[in-house]
């Protein structure tokens, strides 16, 4: 093997390449193998890509690992660069963390943390102006207004979860965006469809619980560039009604909002995930809820996916995915011909 070494990015190493790095420490879970012995699974990763490295009992880092490598550190690893059907993996050879004198190889603190692809300031600016052309019960319409412009720093950083989807700075926001605009489209598309309903679905509600559904993440979760993690509050009480309990607050302050509207509008916040499994005390109730509900769904669903197939290395030979997604699931990836086989 070829070990003449280089600094490179992690995302810029080829298979079969051994080079310096500079990488992020987002993940160290530890594991038993069948024989009993311990071993951790840690990855790292740059601004555009993610590696697995095994540290196993019998390594000389293995001690270090346990007792000194923290999740949100930097390293500089020395390794070669591997890609199988599990994903990009590392074979270290050597690592320690960061210091100060790593900034005269370039290294850079701002290049490793993962960020949504669109604009947080263009994203909040679209949502204020669907809040305000969307819905169009003026007391509601200043509920939802009121909430966004208090937390408005927050929603433009924070992630939507600590991980599975749209966990990554301004996920949050680029998901709840993502949902309002599809609740929009469901909202005209049945509103339209089913004139004679009594009583009438409520744009406006469809709209304000789309906006609304995951506000109690705000308090869930804690941000970090690296990865959210979990409150306190989080952890006893979930974001369902945290942010039910946000609303309720700040409704109180609100002139002429009828009570029927916050009681809906609660109704959606506390039922959008659905099944007690997922974190809803009560399914969904209302035609507003229930959009509100898939609109949701679809989106988180999708990002996952779409996520996976956007990770496929290349020159990948396989009809499927593996099964280490978000969603537990192979994804088909297509018929493969003979001469792309090799077969």
């Amino acid at each position: 093997m070829n070990q003449s070494r280089q600094f490179l990015m992690l995302s810029e190493m080829e298979p079969g390449q051994f080079a310096d790095s500079f990488v992020l420490l987002v993940s160290r879970e530890r594991a038993t193998t069948r024989d009993g012995k311990p071993y951790f699974r840690v990855q790292f990763r740059d601004h555009a890509l993610t590696a697995t490295a095994m540290v196993w009992s019998d390594t000389p880092w293995f001690s270090d690992c346990d007792a000194n490598w923290t999740e949100g550190e930097f390293y500089k690893v020395r390794a070669r660069y591997d890609e199988s059907k599990y994903g990009p993996q590392l074979d270290l050879d050597r690592i320690r963390p960061v210091n100060e004198e790593d900034a005269a190889d370039g290294f850079d603190p701002g290049l490793y943390y993962s960020r949504s692809r669109f604009s947080s300031e263009e994203m909040f600016s679209e949502l204020m102006e669907i809040t305000r052309e969307q819905i169009t019960e003026i007391p509601l319409q200043k509920l939802v207004l009121d909430i966004l412009t208090q937390y408005a720093d927050q929603i433009k950083t924070i992630a939507a979860a600590s991980k599975n989807h749209h966990a990554f700075t301004g996920g949050y926001l680029e998901h709840v965006l993502s949902v309002t605009k599809t609740a929009c489209f469901l909202a005209d598309k049945y509103q339209a469809y089913y004139q004679q309903m009594q009583p009438p679905l409520n744009k406006s509600l469809v709209v304000a619980g789309a906006i609304l559904h995951d506000i109690g993440k705000l308090t869930e979760l804690e941000y970090r560039p690296h990865g959210s993690r979990y409150t306190p509050a989080g952890r006893l009480i979930g974001h369902i009604l945290l942010g039910r309990d946000l609303v309720r607050e700040h409704a109180s302050r609100m002139e002429g909002l009828n009570p029927d509207t916050l009681l809906r509008l609660e109704h959606m916040i506390v039922s959008h995930q659905n099944l007690p499994e997922w974190g809803s005390p009560i399914a969904p109730h209302t035609p507003e809820a229930l959009l509100v509900h898939y609109a949701d769904d679809i989106d988180a669903k999708f990002h996952m996916m779409a996520t996976t197939l956007e990770n496929i290395l290349p020159g990948n030979e396989d009809e499927f995915s593996g099964r280490d997604n978000a969603l537990r699931r192979s994804i088909f990836l297509g018929l493969k011909s003979p001469e792309e086989t090799g077969e």
